[in-house]
């Protein structure tokens, strides 16, 4: 079944009703079916065959799911880029996947240009607006050229490379296929939120991501897509597009768009009442905000735990099972939810040994959501999917019910004193002090320790609080080894394009001038 076959069928049952809403403009589904199917006919008359790869950089707006089911339509591999990205970073993965086509915003032809290049294997370059080098994205949407149907695939053909975010080395792509999004589409409607037609779906994140995963069970239903305006997240446009489209879902926040979101509401400023599901992940959120949320908001929070290599669920929590933890004061409420209903996972030690429930370990997963594998990677392919199993890199702990526990990354682990400790127990402790607003903590070079762990913190503004106050604040809750031993306070954290903390970022710097990253290392200036 080729992926295509669900704006088919929407378009079919739904042709007449809104699609696509972004400011002004609205498309149907009989609209966005045909324009999918022109830009596959004009994308075959320029060269690209089945298999083929074709890139997009592009803010927000509906031409990305045009480029995704036209690629869809056309037998193609679509290759979303962050669009957050450098444009040197942006030609990395042009380039690593082989692409022939890139399609980008008019906010990115500068760079380009600059780094052209790095561009040299593109055949063909389109671009929303007029500009130097490229031709009009309207050259895409030509009737003339339009496939009357979508082209045969077979399940396992690929048809998205998902490029990861490239926080450790050179991003990989991982490869989906068709069976891949099948799976995702059927399985966010069964074990997440099951969307019905005509239900409206607001996007408020990057669609080249998490969001962008999500519109394509919304296509498969038939629902009204809006895209939030401006680009960048703001929470009162945000309140105010959901009043005025009368919003059930959003599809995708990062936790950080969601403590956004608190520090601006205003009970009773804006009408909320239609929405039933706003679905958070892409890295946990501390239960003290989750709670905040679910106060404010309502019992509307879907939380889904995965990543690009097993996209959008490995773990998820239901709306309904979010309101009964809490409401049960469920220490529950603080996992990433259980495990998807066609999806096996467990954790494993540092031998792949399995664990029993209780005992941290990298969480491993296998089901028809997998990746095949990395494009092109065959190193990291088997690395990753060592004795089939995806190995997430993730450290979690499993309960009795199967509930899972997310520690942190495996790569970000402090061993301080030969003691683990994993920053995200640390941080639930410190950002349930009232003049706390965010935190990151890491691991730090000590010379006695090997490595301290070492908080950053973001107060609530106004909030005055010390080093000594949270360190203090710390050992009421965590054993002796695992409390900081120093603390910095920052204005803000860095984040990535997806809105989550940049954790090797802020650890870095402490890094600086030592030879290694871990253990504490070594200064330089010592081995002179």
């Amino acid at each position: 079944m080729n992926s295509f076959a669900f704006l088919d069928k929407a378009a079919r049952q739904r042709g007449d009703a809104p699609a696509l809403i972004h400011g002004d403009e609205v498309v149907g589904y009989r609209d966005f079916h045909a324009r999918a199917l022109a830009i596959a006919g004009n994308l075959h008359r320029l060269g690209c065959k089945p298999g083929d790869r074709v890139a997009f950089c592009l803010a927000n707006s509906p031409r990305i799911l045009e480029v995704i089911y036209g690629c869809f339509a056309g037998g193609l591999v679509v290759v979303p880029i962050n669009a957050r990205l450098h444009p040197r970073e942006m030609a990395y993965i042009v380039a690593n996947s082989g692409a022939k086509v890139l399609v980008h915003g008019a906010e990115y032809q500068a760079g380009i240009a600059d780094a052209i290049d790095a561009f040299e294997g593109l055949a063909h370059r389109f671009c929303l607006e007029p500009a130097d080098g490229a031709s009009p994205y309207d050259d895409l949407t030509d009737a003339r050229y339009a496939l009357s149907s979508a082209v045969d695939v077979e399940a396992t053909d690929p048809c998205w490379l998902f490029y990861t975010s490239g926080t450790t080395g050179r991003p990989k792509g991982a490869i989906w296929n068709h069976r891949m999004v099948r799976c995702v589409v059927m399985n966010y409607l069964a074990d997440l939120h099951n969307i019905q037609p005509g239900e409206v779906v607001l996007h408020a994140a990057p669609m080249s991501h998490g969001s962008g995963i999500v519109a394509l069970p919304a296509i498969a239903r038939g629902a009204t897509q809006v895209i939030l305006e401006p680009a960048s997240f703001e929470p009162k446009s945000l309140f105010a597009t959901i009043e005025r489209h009368r919003v059930g879902h959003v599809a995708f926040l990062a936790p950080t768009q969601i403590i956004k979101m608190l520090d601006e509401f205003e009970p009773g400023a804006y009408d909320l009442s239609s929405l039933n599901a706003i679905t958070y992940g892409g890295a946990p959120i501390h239960v003290v905000h989750l709670r905040r949320a679910i106060a404010a908001f309502g019992p509307v929070f879907v939380q889904l735990f995965g990543q690009g290599e097993a996209p959008i669920t490995i773990t998820g929590m239901t709306a309904r099972r979010h309101q009964e933890l809490l409401d049960a004061d469920d220490p529950r409420i603080g996992s990433a939810g259980q495990i998807r209903t066609d999806v096996e996972a467990h954790c494993v030690d540092e031998d792949d040994n399995p664990l029993p429930p209780g005992e941290a370990g990298e969480v491993v997963v296998r089901g028809d959501v997998v990746m095949p594998g990395y494009w092109n990677n065959p190193e990291a392919s088997a690395e990753a999917l060592r004795g089939g199993w995806l190995h997430t890199g993730d450290i979690g702990m499993f309960d009795d019910a199967g509930y899972l526990f997310l520690l942190d990354r495996a790569k970000d682990m402090i061993i301080s004193g030969g003691n683990n400790v994993y920053p995200r127990e640390v941080e639930e402790i410190i950002v349930r002090h009232p003049a706390v607003a965010n935190v990151c903590v890491v691991g730090i070079p000590d010379p006695y320790w090997g490595e301290a762990v070492h908080a950053v913190v973001v107060t609530e503004p106004g909030a005055q609080v010390s080093a000594k106050d949270i360190i203090a604040h710390c050992a009421d809750h965590l054993a002796g080894y695992k409390k900081p031993k120093a603390v910095d306070f920052v204005k803000a954290l860095p984040v990535s394009g997806y809105g989550k903390i940049l954790r090797r970022e802020v650890r870095e710097k402490y890094w600086q001038g030592h030879d290694s990253r871990i253990g504490g290392g070594a200064p330089v200036e010592a081995q002179a």
